[in-house]
């Protein structure tokens, strides 16, 4: 079992079927230490905009489903650090948060777009050795982000049927299988 690290990317174990937050998630870890770890769920769009939630902006940004933690806060991540101030560098050039305010500016001028930024409702979190226990009970698979900052634009509701696939072997067989498996 890889050790998970901030930057790398947790994949369900199709195991976890009937969690309504992590069935098929594939996670960011914006942080990982020993007093616990923060991530986004990448792959769960929810059907609104950041129009519906924020007045000052009529963008069609999709926000996701970040997690089950705080689901009322917004949360970002983004590749533009030089635009954006105050922004915590996760990894391989992908930032978390910064100055919300110059963020609108920047997507109402049209100087961010989608493929830069990724709008998140709620967060995944863990307790200390938390995440560490559910590695254990093989809930999760670590992932080295391959996609580096690229992640941003790549992630889809498909993201974790195509790292199933990349997985191979015995995941391979569950990238097609249906989400409910009652629906069989």
């Amino acid at each position: 079992m890889k050790k998970p690290e901030k930057g790398n990317l947790l994949i369900a174990e199709p195991s976890i079927i009937g969690d309504l937050s992590f069935n098929r998630a594939v996670v960011l870890l914006a942080d990982h230490n020993d007093l616990g770890s923060v991530g986004f769920i990448l792959n769960k769009k929810l059907d609104f905009y950041l129009k519906d939630l924020i007045e000052d902006t009529d963008s069609e940004f999709p926000v996701y489903n970040g997690g089950p933690v705080e689901q009322d806060n917004l949360y970002f991540i983004h590749k533009s650090p030089d635009l954006i101030p105050n922004s915590i560098e996760i990894s391989q050039g992908i930032f978390w948060g910064g100055d919300f305010s110059t963020v609108l500016e920047l997507i109402n001028s049209k100087k961010i777009t989608c493929e830069d930024i990724k709008f998140f409702l709620g967060y995944s979190g863990w307790e200390e050795k938390q995440l560490n226990d559910e590695l254990d009970s093989h809930a999760w698979v670590v992932s080295k982000n391959t996609y580096k900052n690229q992640l941003i634009s790549k992630c889809c509701e498909e993201f974790w049927k195509e790292k199933m696939l990349e997985m191979g072997g015995e995941y391979s067989i569950w990238s097609n299988a249906p989400e409910n498996p009652s629906y069989n």
